[in-house]
């Protein structure tokens, strides 16, 4: 009888196969541990990438003043002094604080004199006030008769073209504005008035109004009775009469 064939061993029976096969799981196992420490390294690096970086400041920063901030300053509102006010004497009666406002007027804005004022608080063409009334008034105002007087005598020189001799007889006069004659010669001492100026402005209105030779003029200003120019003055105005 011939011999039998031999039969074949089955492939994963061959010892080179299991070789093969443990050399295979080895690489899988050896390639699986490098590509989680790849992937451990590449965490490590993209973890500090991200963590921020602290930096510690400087020593000269850290002793920076902080920059002062100045409060605005508000002001106090200014108190301003009080005022005193004018007492008010309960026993006086309405009458009489009456009279010493009139009195107190006439000083100020009319600039009379003391005399004046008492005759025009009391006349009965005037203000017709008591005697009494007006005597307290007079008692109670306080004025500068010497101003009032001045002030008047530069309002007769501006607005009238007196002389100065004209001007004080008026302040004196009784029939004129009562100041006393200190009062009236302060004034006269004190104006600044151009009398030649004011005689020629006379002369004028006499030539002009009155149609007066130049010689009558002359003699008009010069009179005690007429305007009381200085003869000086009253040449002076004639001689210009005709520019």
């Amino acid at each position: 009888m011939g011999e039998s064939p031999k039969k074949k061993k089955p492939f994963y029976k061959k010892w080179w196969v299991w070789v093969i096969a443990i050399l295979i799981v080895a690489a899988a196992v050896g390639g699986g541990d490098d590509a989680e420490t790849v992937d451990t390294k590449e965490k490590e690096v993209k973890s500090e990438a991200t963590e921020p970086v602290v930096v510690e400041p400087k020593e000269s920063e850290e002793k920076k003043e902080e920059p002062k901030t100045e409060q605005p300053k508000t002001e106090q509102p200014k108190t301003e002094p009080k005022k005193e006010e004018a007492k008010v004497e309960d026993d006086v009666p309405a009458e009489h604080a009456s009279a010493l406002t009139k009195a107190e007027t006439y000083a100020d804005i009319m600039n009379m004199s003391k005399a004046a004022i008492h005759n025009q608080l009391v006349s009965e063409f005037g203000e017709k006030f008591s005697e009494e009334a007006a005597a307290y008034a007079m008692e109670k105002l306080e004025y500068d008769w010497k101003d009032n007087a001045l002030k008047k005598a530069e309002s007769y020189s501006d607005t009238m073209y007196m002389s100065k001799q004209g001007i004080y007889d008026q302040l004196v006069s009784e029939h004129g504005e009562q100041f006393t004659a200190e009062e009236a010669q302060y004034a006269i001492d004190t104006m600044k008035a151009d009398f030649k100026k004011n005689a020629l402005e006379k002369a004028k209105s006499y030539q002009d109004s009155m149609a007066m030779a130049p010689e009558a003029i002359r003699d008009q200003l010069v009179s005690e009775y007429g305007e009381q120019f200085t003869q000086e003055e009253a040449d002076y105005a004639v001689q210009h009469l005709t520019e």
